[in-house]
């Protein structure tokens, strides 16, 4: 069961071709044709009727989320996979740490799990992701760049380095430091207790309407993304569900505990330059200066541009007009400028 529970209706719509012809009469539409029609009408119909519209998601709601964002530091290493909660993310950042492992910067907004985790530590260059979305930042650890910001106020926080054993807790399923959790109860009183806000107005994202959502350019049913040739992410399309489905690895991306899958509708790469910076291997991110980008939705890729907008990264146009996104899921690939996406991205 969820903490929080959403019930949303979205409706991904097609552009059917007719065929025109010199008789008068036309033809009966077939059982088939008929049970489809009557589908997307009353998905429109159900759609139309829920009152709210999810800011970070662009779905149909019943309800108006009024909390603030919430960031999650999310582990991927093979120790911590599958994860829990992370299904239920609005936005998904995947980027680098040490190594060629990456973490998820996973901001949360229209469903608030019951638990999520495993939490990992903190880089500088994922606190500028989590301001983006003026969200509270939930980390078990940091880098000491990361710990001077957090300490210094840049953003709202909670850490495990404080918490453990009290609103954060530890898991014996694993080891640590893959098994650290923390569930939306306790962040909402780790928050409160912080004297942080809990309610905020979020500005929304740009998203598609219904009947306009555009699938012009290169098919793209799997995408791979190798991350410096030793950690390999898949996606996979589903034309079911209009979804695609996420592998690290030869593992499907499922939750933990109830064993559904991470459905994203936008698969956004984006190329950015990365340095190592000590001896650690820790990594200086550059996530605002822009650059090219490949906006994948419903089995079709785009390259385009990506910008940083108010602290987000979003699509733009050859123009900088920011891009509208499909409504659901958006999982955002940081990769390094070299060898660049050419190198390290693929699909067909």
């Amino acid at each position: 069961m969820k903490w929080w529970m959403i019930i949303a209706v979205a409706a991904t719509m097609f552009t059917v071709a007719g065929c025109s012809n010199d008789s008068t009469e036309e033809s009966e539409p077939t059982n088939t044709e008929q049970d489809t029609e009557t589908m997307e009408k009353e998905s429109e119909e159900n759609a139309a009727e829920l009152p709210f519209t999810h800011p970070l998601t662009g779905m149909k709601s019943e309800y108006e989320a009024k909390n603030r964002p919430v960031a999650v530091m999310i582990n991927n290493h093979p120790a911590a996979r599958p994860q829990t909660g992370l299904v239920d993310a609005d936005v998904v950042y995947e980027v680098l740490a040490e190594g060629e492992m990456t973490r998820f910067v996973a901001i949360f907004h229209s469903t608030l799990p019951e638990e999520v985790g495993p939490v990992r530590s903190a880089r500088e260059y994922h606190i500028e992701l989590v301001n983006g979305y003026d969200a509270a930042f939930v980390t078990h650890g940091w880098s000491p760049g990361a710990e001077q910001q957090l300490r210094a106020g840049r953003t709202d926080y909670l850490s495990g380095l404080q918490y453990d054993g009290s609103l954060f807790q530890r898991s014996s399923d694993r080891r640590a430091p893959h098994n650290s959790y923390i569930t939306f109860e306790n962040i909402k009183k780790g928050i409160e207790q912080e004297g942080y806000e809990w309610e905020a107005e979020v500005t929304p994202l740009t998203f598609y309407t219904n009947d306009d959502i555009q699938v012009v350019g290169n098919a793209a049913s799997e995408v791979v993304i190798n991350y410096l040739n030793r950690n390999e992410v898949t996606y996979s399309y589903d034309e079911t569900t209009g979804m695609y489905r996420r592998f690290n690895g030869e593992m499907q991306t499922v939750d933990y505990r109830t064993d559904e899958p991470l459905e994203a509708a936008n698969l956004f790469i984006v190329e950015t330059s990365h340095r190592v910076v000590d001896d650690a291997g820790r990594r200086e991110i550059n996530v605002t200066e822009g650059g090219r980008g490949l906006l994948i939705q419903s089995g079709i890729a785009n390259e385009v541009m990506w910008k940083n907008i108010d602290g987000k990264i979003l699509p733009v146009d050859e123009n900088g007009n920011e891009m509208p996104l499909k409504p659901g899921l958006t999982w955002i690939n940081i990769v390094p400028s070299s060898p660049g996406m050419d190198e390290s991205v693929t699909y067909n």
